[in-house]
């Protein structure tokens, strides 16, 4: 996506956000995502919400990972390397909104060394590895500057979906996408509480989702309009995921 993007047009993210389909499956999207919300009392939402979210997201992107350990499990301080590395990532992840704000890949170097920290080498920690994966994040960071007609939504589905098929990390490179896809969420005024459950809207659907990836890796319009598509249902199920609407 982004050399292709980035390269061609002023508002980087406006060529996928106006893939035919796109505007009106994201408009519906943000409207049921808005009902629930605010149906549920946004306004009260409470610290407590924010937390089991972000608890309930640490579960959802560990299980994507092939680590299945349920919330109040590692609540309590349980589960292996890579379920406490996804609870401490989410202890820390909306501390890091001003950094994001700055300097994305900072950002993002950041989140791979809490999120890798016990399950990766002590020297790959926050380092990018794969020069071409660090040529794509700098050119995402890039994006991520210039204003946008773009929803919100879209473009959080698109930074998550680049920063995986980036890989410019060693290992825990799902985990990051995912991660950056709850602080664009935030960043973008979609979610400002942080009690959708993005996370969970992928768990929900593992094989559907490595699908989209897949096709979102293969840099066509088509793929990442299989990914566009793909992810606005993601996004339905983790405000379905989310504590206020229990």
């Amino acid at each position: 996506m982004t050399g292709r993007y980035a390269s061609v047009v002023s508002d980087p993210f406006i060529s996928a956000a106006l893939l035919e389909g796109i505007p009106s499956t994201y408009a519906g999207t943000r409207d049921g995502i808005d009902s629930i919300l605010r149906d549920r009392g946004l306004r009260r939402s409470t610290p407590e919400d924010t937390a089991r979210s972000l608890l309930l997201g640490a579960a959802a992107t560990a299980s994507l990972e092939g680590s299945e350990y349920d919330p109040d499990t590692l609540a309590a301080g349980s589960g292996d390397a890579v379920a406490r590395g996804a609870v401490r990532l989410s202890t820390e992840l909306l501390g890091l909104l001003p950094t994001w704000n700055r300097s994305p890949v900072q950002a993002l170097a950041r989140i791979h060394a809490l999120a890798a920290s016990g399950s990766a080498d002590d020297a790959d920690l926050g380092r990018p590895v794969n020069p071409d994966g660090v040529t794509r994040l700098t050119e995402l960071a890039w994006m991520l500057g210039q204003p946008t007609e773009a929803p919100g939504l879209v473009v959080a589905a698109l930074v998550n979906a680049e920063i995986t098929a980036a890989g410019a990390f060693a290992s825990h490179n799902g985990v990051i996408g995912r991660a950056a896809e709850r602080l664009v969420l935030l960043a973008k005024g979609v979610d400002p509480a942080s009690v959708l459950v993005p996370e969970a809207g992928h768990a929900a659907e593992p094989d559907g989702y490595r699908s989209a990836l897949a096709a979102y890796a293969g840099g066509t319009p088509t793929g990442v309009h299989q990914w566009l598509m793909y992810a606005s249902q993601a996004f339905t199920r983790a405000a379905e995921a989310s504590p206020l609407a229990r």
